[in-house]
């Protein structure tokens, strides 16, 4: 372990690698993970057969999709290498579905599975969110990776909203799968349950009172007395009403696609974890498992493979908490040679880690679309009715030249912009300097004087220079502001699991509860 498991992490990388690196045995409290698949696509085309020859594509910011290609099926061949109830499991998913995308997904979610129970404590939980596409395969999977014997639920998650159906029934509703670590695992269903509302004569058994007048209803059974509290919350049931965000919701969303609802994460961190407790999420996205955990008072640990994500999430977290919250961030470039390994490795990831750095926007680039815009940032200097300004930002990883910064000067005239940055990890020449200095100023109402054209270099970024602009302490408007949180006060202090803590014994079946239907856990 590299790094310090009382903190709060948050890693730039390929999640399997940070697992397996990173995160020590047993020593994760619950995960919540949300993977990307392909759901979009129509079912033919995910079970349509591939020959593997297909390079893997770039990732991109928000992509949600696996490929059956030639890092697949190596993925495939080394699970399968390891033997075991997993390799005979995924060997059994090829005779059914073929080589396809929808067996790339599974050779990509099996040994991060693995990885994630390894890291799972023995009193830990693990949900694992997907849609209903893909829920029947990696049940089977996750059977394999966990032992059906720690299969807990089938959450239904009922969004209220989704397509309208003309084939078939209108999808509303996500699946999550529900396992433990072991039989001795933490689970607090009462945190997220609803008072009971039972009236004299609407359920059968003795209604009565204690010596503190508590209010209870006592039902016997087999021999057994069953003692319900009309003040103790009902065990939560295994379908969820909890709204998706709208897509015009101004408090929630960030611009994240598969952005999910605060109060979804909320009701799995409350029910499967303690204040304290370490919860993970190896795809977090744009950071709604992370920043409920923070308002809970969890630790946490995010992993994302862009720098779109991470941006998000930094931001999503100082917009929310301010400066109360700490953690430290790994993966991203710390020094120069850093940087230019990325911007040789990954542009596309370079170019996002680049604008990140200055508080800008990318820009997606869409077919037809004019170029040379690479990320925006906008800001306000006329007060709260004043005009909406920009910054336009062009982001290069190779080699620059002074017709970089001309281009540049034409697109900042084009777009009426008030200042452009060319972004580079070379050193720029003399006569690109000499450009930059040639051109005119802007002048701010504040009195303040800015370059148009300006250049900066990554050695310039680690060094602390930014550029040259107004300030936009109260004025920057690039990024949706997240909404700030407001923290729960603490309860109680965690505590290591007490006897009292775990589920019942064979001999205090919850699903012998008289209240309770087959396969229910009333409490």
């Amino acid at each position: 372990m590299t790094v310090d498991p009382k903190k709060n992490l948050l890693w730039y990388g390929d999640n399997l690698g940070v697992l397996r690196r990173e995160v020590a045995d047993e020593s994760v409290d619950l995960v919540y993970l949300d993977p990307p698949f392909n759901s979009s696509a129509t079912y033919n085309i995910l079970f349509a057969e591939q020959n593997g020859s297909r390079a893997a594509a770039q990732a991109k910011a928000f992509e949600d999709t696996w490929r059956w290609d030639q890092e697949a099926a190596t993925a495939y061949r080394q699970v399968v290498q390891a033997g075991g109830r997993v390799s005979e499991t995924m060997q059994g998913f090829r005779k059914l579905l073929g080589d396809n995308d929808m067996l790339a997904y599974l050779s990509m979610m099996a040994p991060r599975l693995v990885q994630l129970k390894r890291v799972l404590k023995p009193t830990g939980s693990i949900y694992l969110h997907c849609d209903p596409t893909a829920s029947a395969h990696l049940r089977l999977l996750m059977d394999a990776v966990f032992g059906p014997e720690n299969f807990r639920n089938e959450i239904i998650w009922h969004k209220n909203s989704g397509g309208i159906g003309r084939r078939a029934y209108s999808r509303r509703h996500d699946t999550l799968l529900f396992y433990s670590r072991s039989e001795d695992y933490y689970y607090n269903g009462k945190a997220i349950g609803e008072l009971r509302e039972q009236k004299k004569g609407t359920f059968g058994g003795y209604f009565g009172a204690d010596e503190d007048g508590r209010e209870y209803r006592e039902v016997r059974k087999s021999g057994k007395i069953y003692k319900y509290y009309m003040d103790e919350p009902r065990n939560p049931e295994d379908v969820w009403e909890v709204a998706q965000i709208p897509e015009r919701d101004k408090t929630q969303r960030l611009g994240y696609p598969t952005q999910k609802p605060e109060a979804l994460l909320e009701r799995i961190i409350k029910a499967s974890s303690r204040e304290g407790n370490l919860v993970l999420d190896p795809f977090c996205g744009c950071g709604t498992t992370i920043a409920v955990a923070e308002r809970l008072g969890r630790r946490w640990i995010g992993i994302d493979i862009t720098q779109a994500a991470i941006v998000v999430i930094k931001r999503r977290l100082l917009g929310a908490f301010g400066d109360e919250v700490t953690y430290e961030e790994h993966g991203s470039p710390e020094a120069v040679p850093d940087a230019a390994a990325l911007a040789h490795n990954n542009p596309y990831e370079f170019q996002w880690w680049a604008l990140g750095q200055v508080g800008a926007c990318a820009v997606e680039q869409k077919k037809g679309a004019d170029r040379g815009i690479d990320g925006r940032l906008y800001f306000h200097d006329e007060g709260k009715d004043g005009k909406t300004k920009q910054i336009i930002l062009s982001v290069k990883s190779g080699n620059t030249n002074v017709a970089h910064l001309r281009d540049l000067r034409g697109v900042l005239d084009r777009e009426k912009a008030e200042i452009g940055v060319l972004i580079t990890m070379r050193e720029p020449s003399q006569p690109m300097r000499k450009e930059a200095a040639s051109g005119e100023f802007y002048d701010s109402p504040w009195g303040t004087t800015h370059p148009r054209l300006q250049i900066l270099t990554v050695a310039e970024l680690f060094a602390g220079k930014r550029i040259d602009m107004p300030s936009i302490r109260h004025t920057n408007r690039t990024f949706k502001k997240a909404p700030r949180a407001k923290r729960e006060a603490a309860k109680n202090v965690p505590l290591p699991l007490q006897p009292d803590d775990r589920l019942p014994t064979l001999n205090e079946n919850p699903n012998e509860d008289p209240e309770a239907g087959p396969g229910s856990t009333e409490s």
